[in-house]
Order: structure tokens, then C-alpha cells, then sequence
């Protein structure tokens, strides 16, 4: 838990450890993304096929999972305090770090809300691939906030992502569900969107803070920030609840909920948990490589996201969708292609 983002000089045996660990800790958040980025919109979507109404409830349980994160800090600090003693710290957050976390975590409540007000009009199918358009908004972001270089490979794979999403957009009013009125469909529409277009500026702020924090970057240190953002936009949420007297409707949510009362609560567990493998595995992938490819793994599962609810909610899969999961894939090879050709570059440089 321990790899670190530092400019100083390390030996070839530390680097080569480093390196190793890091690999890891992106394949494990990728996983995690993966997993909520695909459970998080069919579970939240759930609550409102059923019976949910509460859009703030929604949005606050996106980020109420912080509470998870404590186990693994706990486990580091426990590892921490055996190797160190009464040295080890307890947090590694700085002040200037954690005012950045919060005010990160505030416009991470505001997607929240949005996110949870389209999901709450639109199918899973719809409201995923306007999602989709993130990569477009984290790539023009990341190149503004981190200078983010681009290869002819990473453009070709925008390129390909940005086309899949493209052609399950000119196919998207046939999805919209037939009691929905068109001021409805189109609030959640452009209010999805702006759910996107909000976290495709955020990914690549929390590679920024990364790159300006005045102290090494250990992932441990991720999980803390993380922690923290999560905790803050919860409270934005909260504060969205209690002026919409929600937390008063839970009971009732419940007990009218068509699952039943227990299956309402489990359903509520459940999106709490998956939006914060989201959440974790997107800030990880963040740490470990950088915002655009979060922002690629997210726009590549895609049409897994819509398979899923054609298996599960029956929504229609259509011809566009087999080729938006075809241009996907394309562009998920081309990405990770041209990563390969950088590496072997990079060593064959490094050999000469």
C-alpha cells in the first residue's frame, strides 16, 4: 500500500518493486471499476423501477459506502505500526490536501444528484451511453489541467469509443419509456449529461491534485482523499435530503417497495457498495496510470452495462448496440497496443 509518485532517485530493485506493485494495484482498480461502473447504474436503477421516488436518496447513497474504506486504512495502519512503532502515523492527509478532497467531494455530490435524476427518467441503456461521453470531457479536461500527451494510438481509441457512444445516441428515443412525457425524457437527458461532462472534469482535477500535492503519494494516501471526498459529497447529499424531508419517506419507500421491505434495504446496501467500488477503482486507476485511462475503462464498458440490462430489465438490444460493443472493444485493444509500443520503447531507450 505503500507505492509512491516521487521525484526522487530510487535503486533499480526498489523501481522494479514499485513498478510490479503499481501493476497490480491497477489491475485490482480496474476490477473495481469494472465492477461498479456495471452494477452501480443496473442496482440504482432498480430502486426506481420499483418503487423508489427519492432522487436525493439516490444520489446520497452513490458515496455513503466511505465508511467501507476505513477497513483497509485500518489494516495499513496496523502494518504501518508494526514496522514503525509509535513512530507510525495515523493519517498521511495533509490540510491543504484535504481542503482539495472537499471541495472535490462537493462537485462530486453535485454529479450525484444528476447522475440519479437521469437514471431516475431514463433506462439503463439510455442513460449509459450519454455516460459514454465522459471519455470526450476527461480527455479535453486532461490535456487543459495535466497536459495529457497523446498518441496516434489514444486518439484513434477516443476516436472509436466517442463513435460507439455516437451511434447508440441516434438510436436513443426509441428506448424512452412510454409513460414519460418529453419534458421528462429531456431533463434526463441533459441532466445526464451534465452528470458527465461534471466527472469528466473531476477524474482528471484528482490527477491534478496528485500532481500538486506537497507530499509523496503513497495509495494508502489515496484511500484517505478518497475517504474524505466521499464523506463530503455524502454530506452534500445529506443536506439535499433533509431540505427535501426524504430521510421522513424512507419507511414508506419501504414498505411500499414491490420486492418488500427487507429486499428495499438490501437494494439500498447494495448501491452503496457498488458505487464506492466505483468510486475507489476510478481514483486508483487515476493513481496508477491516469484520469483518461479511468475515463477509457469506464467509456469501454459500456456495452457490457447494456447487455446487462437487457438480461436483467429486458430493455431491447439493437443492431447499433452490437456495433457500439464491437467499436469498444476496438478501441480498448488500441489503447492498450499502443501502451505496449510506448513500453517497449521506453525500455529499449532506457537500454541504449
Amino acid at each position: 500500500m505503500e507505492t509512491e509518485i516521487s521525484n526522487n532517485q530510487v535503486s533499480g530493485e526498489e523501481e522494479k518493486m514499485s513498478k510490479s506493485l503499481k501493476k497490480f494495484l491497477l489491475i485490482v482498480n480496474g476490477a473495481m471499476l469494472a465492477i461498479g461502473n456495471c452494477g452501480g447504474p443496473l442496482i440504482q436503477r432498480l430502486y426506481f423501477l420499483k418503487g423508489g421516488k427519492g432522487v436525493w436518496i439516490s444520489s446520497f447513497l452513490q458515496t455513503a459506502g466511505w465508511p467501507f474504506i476505513i477497513f483497509p486504512l485500518f489494516v495499513s495502519y496496523l502494518y504501518r505500526r508494526r514496522k514503525k512503532g509509535s513512530r507510525a502515523k495515523l493519517f498521511y492527509i495533509s490540510p491543504h490536501l484535504f481542503l482539495a478532497c472537499a471541495v472535490i467531494g462537493v462537485l462530486t455530490g453535485l454529479d450525484d444528484f444528476l447522475a440519479a435524476y437521469g437514471v431516475s427518467l431514463l433506462p439503463v441503456t439510455t442513460s449509459a451511453l450519454i455516460i459514454a461521453t465522459q471519455l470526450g470531457f476527461t480527455a479535453g479536461f486532461a490535456y487543459i489541467l495535466v497536459k495529457q500527451k497523446f498518441t496516434p494510438f489514444t486518439i484513434n481509441a477516443i476516436f472509436l469509443l466517442s463513435i460507439g457512444a455516437v451511434v447508440l445516441v441516434l438510436h436513443a428515443s426509441s428506448d424512452r419509456p412510454a409513460h414519460e412525457t418529453d419534458k421528462q425524457y429531456f431533463m434526463g437527458f441533459f441532466m445526464t449529461l451534465g452528470a458527465s461532462a461534471l466527472y469528466g472534469f473531476v477524474l482528471p482535477l484528482i490527477e491534478l491534485t496528485y500532481k500538486k500535492a506537497k507530499q509523496t503519494i503513497t495509495y494508502t494516501l489515496v484511500m484517505e482523499m478518497q475517504m474524505v471526498l466521499s464523506f463530503f459529497a455524502t454530506a452534500f447529499c445529506t443536506i439535499g435530503m433533509l431540505l427535501h424531508k426524504d430521510f421522513a419517506t424512507i419507511p414508506g419507500e419501504a414498505r411500499d417497495f414491490e420486492l418488500g421491505r427487507a429486499k428495499y434495504y438490501v437494494v439500498m446496501v447494495f448501491t452503496a457498495v457498488f458505487w464506492q467500488f466505483f468510486f475507489m477503482g476510478a481514483v486508483g486507476v487515476v493513481f496508477c496510470h491516469s484520469s483518461l485511462l479511468s475515463g477509457i475503462i469506464i467509456a469501454t464498458l459500456l456495452p457490457v452495462t447494456e447487455t446487462l440490462a437487457v438480461l436483467f430489465y429486458h430493455e431491447k438490444f439493437r443492431v447499433e448496440k452490437g456495433i457500439s460493443l464491437v467499436l469498444s472493444l476496438w478501441g480498448f485493444i488500441s489503447y492498450f497496443h499502443g501502451e505496449l509500443q510506448q513500453n517497449k520503447k521506453l525500455r529499449i531507450r532506457l537500454q541504449n
